[in-house]
């Protein structure tokens, strides 16, 4: 993925000379601002942009500047950063297996070494350079690439690099070299910063980890709020648990989620979490017609998307139960163990609800306060829920 973002303009900046001295003044003004308060509420392309124009203004002949940081997130193995005078900033989220594109090249080197190198243009010594995306076709003579230590984690790297025939001169590595402590340290915030977002995100949901970060994360935190609940089960998965290698099963179960997040996600909605084959969700709203008609939408998708599912030669059926009402929503555990997750009787109801797609074989089944905002439905008659004094009726849609 990348996308592109307009540097901030900061041409009170004159460059000087090619070669000029740096005064230790100068030198200091940008470790200043790379530990400051202005550089600190900067995202990475103000960072990187920033940083690339003052170079240029103490008289570096900077012509590509880029940050490679390593992240810890599911799909994305880390993040490049780079720029270029009057360029946007390009962004591209490195995919895992993407360090099989810089093998064999000294930024991979620098990474797993921890050194830093200068490498020339043609010099194979410590193998290609400009087949890398982010250097191909620039005229690059030189780079240098500079290691950015975290205290643990992996290793992220910054890549300065110049058109100037003859490289970098000695005097401006050694400028590169004393800025490198106040870049690593900036760097690493924007690394914490995005793995506790990511991680938040993939683990309990947007939602929820925005309460986290605002800091209500104490067992007696609970509200009570509306909203339409969705839970939908794979049928049959004991059965097939039973007979297949335990590979396969997790094989299946991947693909199956695959189909079944987005369709929730998509729609606004919230995934409280996985119980083994099944899913329970929310969709919160500012009304019970937007919620229960986003939280129908997915169950629509999700019903199309098993009809076509196949994993290895092999398709399943799934059961969704779909209830709108009140629940508490907040934290329950003990001590320092605790989790984030919906109670209350309607949470309770729509558990049921899922169980009698089974006794009843259809794939998909409501509740009467869903179907008031659902639009035409099909009444399936009153059935008797286990810990329901009183049958309820169910409803479900034409398909």
């Amino acid at each position: 993925m990348i996308s592109a973002i307009q540097a901030p303009d900061l041409d009170r900046f004159q460059p000087k000379s090619a070669g000029h001295a740096v005064g230790a003044g100068a030198l200091l003004s940008i470790i200043e601002w790379l530990s400051g308060d202005e550089c600190h509420a900067l995202d990475e392309a103000g960072l990187i942009s920033g940083l690339g124009r003052r170079l240029q203004a103490l008289g570096l002949p900077v012509d590509r500047l880029t940050l490679h940081l390593m992240t810890l997130h599911p799909e994305f193995i880390g993040r490049t950063i780079a720029w270029a005078p009057g360029e946007p900033v390009e962004i591209h989220d490195r995919e895992h297996g993407a360090r099989v594109a810089i093998s064999n090249t000294p930024l991979r080197k620098v990474m797993e070494t921890r050194e830093p190198l200068v490498v020339d243009t043609g010099e194979s010594v410590h193998g290609r350079w400009q087949h890398i995306d982010v250097f191909a076709d620039r005229g690059l003579m030189q780079l240098v690439i500079a290691p950015l230590c975290n205290v643990d984690g992996p290793v992220s790297a910054a890549v300065f690099g110049t058109r100037r025939p003859g490289g970098f001169t000695t005097s401006e590595r050694e400028v590169i070299e004393r800025i490198l402590p106040a870049l690593r340290n900036t760097s690493e915030l924007r690394i914490l910063r995005q793995v506790e977002l990511s991680l938040l995100d993939t683990y309990i949901g947007p939602l929820t980890a925005s309460r986290i970060l605002a800091g209500r994360i104490r067992r007696d935190e609970i509200e009570s709020m509306e909203a339409a609940l969705l839970l939908c089960d794979l049928r049959g998965f004991t059965e097939l648990s039973n007979r297949l290698p335990g590979s396969t099963v997790l094989g299946l179960l991947n693909a199956y989620f695959d189909r079944i997040v987005p369709a929730i996600t998509r729609e606004g909605g919230e995934l409280l979490k996985f119980m083994g084959d099944a899913v329970l969700a929310f969709f919160p709203g500012y009304d019970a017609a937007h919620s229960c008609g986003a939280a129908l939408a997915s169950a629509r998708a999700i019903l199309d998307e098993i009809d076509h599912f196949q994993y290895e030669g092999i398709g399943v059926k799934a059961g969704i139960a779909l209830h709108y009402g009140e629940v508490s929503y907040g934290n329950i555990g003990s001590g320092r163990r605790l989790d984030f997750t919906l109670i209350g009787r309607d949470v309770n109801l729509v558990s049921r609800i899922q169980t009698a797609c089974s006794e009843f074989g259809e794939a998909l089944l409501m509740s009467a306060p869903f179907r008031q905002e659902a639009g035409d439905v099909v009444s399936v008659g009153a059935h008797g829920l286990k810990g329901f004094a009183e049958p309820v009726e169910l409803f479900t849609i034409v398909r």
